[in-house]
């Protein structure tokens, strides 16, 4: 009889166990995956380089063009995105074949370059000293083998023809790409949406916790895409919820107070940020500046920043590193990342 009672104490044990544990976790056993992640190659056109980046300066030169350097990762679906619309597609692929010597750079790769006179190091490592933290990160250096221009994450076709013209008509020797993407964008694609999501504020610095703000514009070609498949999406909206959301249109001139209690504009205050992205997303908590987004985020990945932000660890650890710790708490839970494009 006394075996019998320990036994049944034992599975008693196990069953108060089982209860105490997160609804699920007591049959998974498996661990979770990532899925989203799209396979892609540079396109065959991209230029054969030895990775002496000042000899392929000299010889775009000497074509008259432009070198860009296209920091990719493998399997990186924004980069997957990028290419297929921007660098495989016309008319943007005969433009950029003819004005750019295109190099294709893997950031966590082995290979040699010589990046300048000061900098040879292995790809991995100049990715690194660049702060290439999203991929696409498309760089493009003048002929003194300066950058000029670097545009990190997606962009949008119609944005990106922008930026390639601003680069092969030099026009960075006289102008700035926000004050060249004011005067050349079309400012009629997209209409303002209103979103039950959003609060009509026009003193930032009255905002408890945490802060989102928005920037939009008539220029938005991605906006339609970030009201319905990010904001609009159920993971989304859990981590976004301790925000008070903020949208402010780029082109306004209307008298605000920005969060530290200085009297400015929308367009003033996106100037100051430089956000020349739509939309392009400030994420504050107590006033201070955490997060910003300017390109295109999909869920898995906006979730997780906007959770960095309002769940404050950012005050115990860096990004980086918060991803990383994140992403395997989310997989050890038997948790499916999709780190794909909304659906």
């Amino acid at each position: 009889m006394r075996h019998i009672g320990i036994f049944l104490k034992t599975i008693g044990l196990v069953l108060l166990l089982n209860l105490a544990l997160p609804a699920g976790a007591a049959e998974t056993a498996t661990r979770g995956s990532i899925t989203g992640g799209v396979a892609h190659e540079a396109p065959t056109w991209f230029k054969e380089s030895f990775l002496e980046i000042a000899d392929d300066v000299d010889d775009a030169t000497e074509a008259g063009k432009h070198v860009l350097l296209f920091f990719q990762l493998n399997d990186c679906p924004y980069c997957d995105r990028m290419l297929e619309e921007c660098f495989e597609a016309e008319p943007l692929r005969s433009y950029i074949q003819q004005h750019f010597d295109s190099i294709a750079i893997n950031v966590r790769g082995d290979r040699d370059i010589a990046f300048n006179e000061e900098i040879s190091v292995t790809e991995k490592e100049l990715s690194e000293i660049l702060k290439v933290a999203a991929t696409p990160a498309i760089l493009f250096l003048d002929q003194d083998n300066k950058t000029v221009v670097r545009v990190n994450g997606y962009r949008a076709p119609a944005r990106f023809k922008q930026v390639l013209e601003f680069v092969a008509t030099k026009s960075y020797r006289s102008t700035s790409l926000a004050d060249y993407l004011q005067a050349k964008l079309d400012k009629n694609v997209y209409q303002l949406r209103a979103n039950p999501l959003f609060t009509e504020v026009r003193d930032l610095s009255s905002i408890d916790g945490p802060l989102m703000l928005i920037f939009e514009d008539g220029g938005c070609y991605d906006c339609n895409e970030f009201h319905d498949g990010i904001l609009g999406h159920e993971l989304v909206r859990k981590e976004i919820e301790p925000f008070t959301i903020v949208r402010l249109d780029a082109d306004s001139r209307e008298t605000i107070i920005d969060v530290y209690g200085n009297q400015t504009t929308p367009a003033e205050l996106a100037s100051k940020h430089e956000m020349i992205y739509r939309p392009g997303v400030l994420a504050f908590d107590d006033g201070n500046l955490v997060r910003r987004h300017d390109s295109l985020t999909f869920p898995h990945h906006f979730k997780e920043s906007m959770r960095y932000v309002a769940g404050g660890f950012y005050r115990q650890t860096d990004y980086q590193t918060y991803s990383q710790q994140r992403t395997e708490e989310l997989l050890a839970a038997g948790v499916v990342i999709d780190l794909g494009r909304p659906r």
